[in-house]
């Protein structure tokens, strides 16, 4: 009843109604994205620290002007290599998106890394690393990985740790930019990202492409 002993209007009802189910929904993406974030969060440790796995698993992050790796892949990619030249990895697998015949990603990951130093028979290339979702599952069903140190940055690491954990990988991550500022950036894409990672490892999502450890043929 409003004042005077009216009902409250239609309206009115209406629009707390949605205003409360938008909060709730908004409460609903907080709470899953915080689980998500904090489920693997010990895992997270300087690279100095890492303990020996028999890989490194990297995670594409697109390409710069040329072809060559982003200034943010670039930073995933260096991390990967001081872990290999420590002895930490017996070897690196890149993974990245190449379903865009013009956009050979794995191929950029494995030219940096080899014109550094990182002999051949110490790389892999999973060209079908679609997402994090997809790079995660297929290291474990596609390339028999069962153990591997995550190199990715810090905004980005949480996630990664929870899905390959979740999906059979022992994995423990290192941040490529650690010891830099953190930055706010991703905060907002990250949060639905989680609450999407989530989803599919609940539903056992399969990846875009299950098998083989090459595209076929560009789609």
């Amino acid at each position: 009843m409003g004042r005077g002993g009216k009902k409250a209007h239609p309206a009115r009802r209406w629009v707390l109604g949605l205003l409360a189910m938008g909060l709730a929904a908004v409460l609903g993406v907080w709470v899953v994205s915080f689980y998500v974030e904090k489920r693997y969060a010990d895992r997270i440790i300087p690279r100095a620290e890492a303990p020996q796995a028999p890989v490194a698993l990297v995670y594409g992050a697109g390409l710069a002007p040329g072809g060559v790796p982003s200034p943010v892949l670039a930073q995933r990619l260096d991390a990967a290599i001081a872990l290999y030249r420590a002895g930490t990895v017996d070897s690196l697998l890149l993974s990245g998106d190449n379903s865009d015949p013009f956009h050979d990603e794995t191929r950029a990951m494995a030219r940096y890394v080899l014109e550094r130093g990182v002999p051949s028979s110490a790389v892999e290339e999973d060209d079908a690393g679609l997402s994090t979702y997809d790079s995660s599952v297929r290291a474990h069903t596609v390339f028999g990985v069962r153990e591997a140190v995550l190199v990715t940055q810090r905004f980005h690491l949480t996630r990664a740790l929870y899905i390959a954990n979740s999906v059979g990988i022992d994995a423990w991550g290192v941040a490529a930019d650690e010891g830099r500022p953190r930055t706010r950036r991703y905060a907002l894409r990250e949060t639905f990202s989680r609450v999407l990672a989530l989803g599919m490892v609940l539903a056992e999502a399969e990846p875009r492409y299950p098998s083989g450890r090459t595209l076929a043929a560009p789609r």
